[in-house]
């Protein structure tokens, strides 16, 4: 509607009203509740899975047997199923589970932290959870490891570490020395250093990196002494993904001396090898060296929260971000330090200390490894190699040929690129199937299966999975082959 406006100056001139809208009324979708999703049953989870989520993992989830289940609760070193069965978690999803399920302090302290309705999102004020964190973080760390970033994933503590490292070398010395082998993370900053096509894809990545064998201290001599551009080395002191892969004390000793010499900032990836899981809070603690930079994640959540943290020495630090002008150029995010899970992680490293997780880890894990070496003399056809150390174990199987009669080998030989992790994925479904036990695979060497189990694991748990091993083995590859296929037949 236009109406007519007196003014003293002008006149009258048209003057156009907002118009009177009503209250839109906003239709609430289709939304499952809680309780909804607590109710689904396994071909719903599958469709909804498929519609929603990844189809194509799917498919492998299907070949392992791992879509029949449905978890219902956790608890220690269990999953309950939706049959009320009980399945060994040698898996610890990858490591995040140091404490096991749903540890009964881990639970108490959020349940407070929710009751007393404690601030979450501490932006704009510090958050005294966060700073707490920080300094029991720089409490554990050894050396001059004292400044800490925090996060949400192990990627973004890689992320956050990698580009401290690149602003205190300075732009003039910008590359990166990677491994092979390796995994930092799937973000596109340490995809770069990531090595794995599978997940570089087709992504455009930046080409400021030197890639040398993991373990090969020479290479990296070489690499430094050659190009005065490298500036950092980022390296998993125990390769998860690269099939449990370690490198010798002497290696880490030179590598500490080369980066000295030549002035490069090593970041040490504790992602999956760190926070107790080799029975020392770092993996690089059994080789009495320090890193400059280092990032933990994973179990820092104590299976319950989404948190990470780089650990950076001071000096390093203020190289990059100590000036007011440079302080926020890579400051935390909205969820960096979020309180529930900085509360939580606050408790879960006094657990880990309080319970003595760490020599529990080194002196099951002991236990772990001669069971296992005992199984690869029994085996030694089937077995090819068991390496590791605490609750960071990996079982290597031979190629597929060489575990077959000498008959078949010659054969079966062409294939054995194409059938690489086919053992391991037999044996692990086998395992779940048959003997209620749950394990892992690794990413780049498939004949290996990892084992992670939380760092409360006992000795019992550790012969229940040996023995299942041993029985299984012991049917001979045909056998379990021709159990496989049946499996996936019916």
């Amino acid at each position: 509607m236009t109406v007519i406006a007196k003014t003293e100056t002008s006149g009258a001139r048209p003057v156009m009203n907002a118009p009177e809208l009503a209250p839109k009324t906003i239709v609430k979708p289709n939304l499952l509740t809680v309780e909804d999703a607590k109710a689904l049953d396994i071909e719903r989870m599958t469709e909804l899975f498929k519609a929603h989520l990844n189809p194509g993992q799917l498919h492998f989830m299907k070949l392992l047997g791992f879509h029949k289940v449905k978890i219902e609760t956790a608890e220690g070193m269990y999953y309950i199923d939706q049959n009320g069965r009980k399945i060994l978690d040698f898996f610890g999803g990858f490591g995040s589970l140091a404490f096991g399920h749903n540890h009964p302090r881990i639970l108490e302290a959020r349940t407070k932290f929710q009751a007393e309705k404690r601030h979450e999102i501490a932006i704009a004020f510090m958050s005294q959870y966060a700073t707490a964190l920080a300094s029991n973080l720089a409490a554990c760390s050894p050396g001059e490891l004292d400044m800490v970033f925090l996060g949400s994933s192990g990627s973004e503590a890689m992320e956050a570490a990698v580009k401290l490292a690149e602003r205190a070398a300075g732009p003039k010395r910008p590359k990166i020395v990677y491994a092979e082998n390796s995994f930092h993370g799937k973000t596109k900053g340490v995809l770069t250093i990531t090595d794995g096509q599978l997940y570089r894809g087709e992504f455009r990545l930046t080409d400021n990196t030197v890639r040398v064998p993991f373990g090969d201290i020479d290479a990296i001599e070489t690499a430094f002494r050659t190009d005065p551009e490298i500036g950092a080395i980022v390296l998993e002191t125990v390769q998860g993904g690269g099939g449990i892969n370690e490198a010798p004390r002497e290696f880490w000793q030179k590598l500490r001396q080369l980066c000295n010499q030549y002035g490069v900032i090593w970041v040490a990836d504790e992602v999956q090898c760190g926070y107790g899981r080799t029975g020392r809070f770092y993996a690089f603690e059994h080789y009495d060296v320090v890193p400059d930079i280092t990032a933990l994640a994973k179990s820092l959540g104590a299976g319950k929260a989404a948190i990470a943290a780089m650990i950076a020495r001071r000096d390093i630090y203020m190289k990059a971000y100590g000036t007011p002008k440079t302080a926020m150029i890579h400051a935390m995010a909205t969820f960096g330090g979020i309180g529930e899970a900085c509360a939580t992680a606050i408790e879960g490293v006094n657990v880990l200390y309080d319970e003595a997780l760490m020599e529990n880890a080194d002196a099951v894990g002991a236990h772990l490894v001669e069971r296992l070496n005992a199984l690869k003399d029994k085996y030694p056809r089937i077995i090819k190699d068991i390496r590791g150390r605490g609750c960071m174990v990996g079982l290597e199987f031979h190629d597929f040929s060489q575990t077959l009669p000498a008959v078949l080998r010659p054969v079966v030989g062409m294939l054995d690129d194409k059938l690489k992790g086919s053992l391991s994925g037999f044996v692990g479904a086998l395992l779940l199937r048959d003997y209620d036990v749950l394990v892992a695979f690794t990413e780049y060497n498939r004949n290996v299966i990892r084992l992670l189990p939380p760092l409360i694991v006992g000795r019992d748990h550790v012969d229940k999975l040996v023995d299942a091993l041993d029985a299984l083995l012991g049917r001979g590859v045909v056998s379990i082959v021709k159990d496989f296929v049946k499996s996936q037949v019916k």
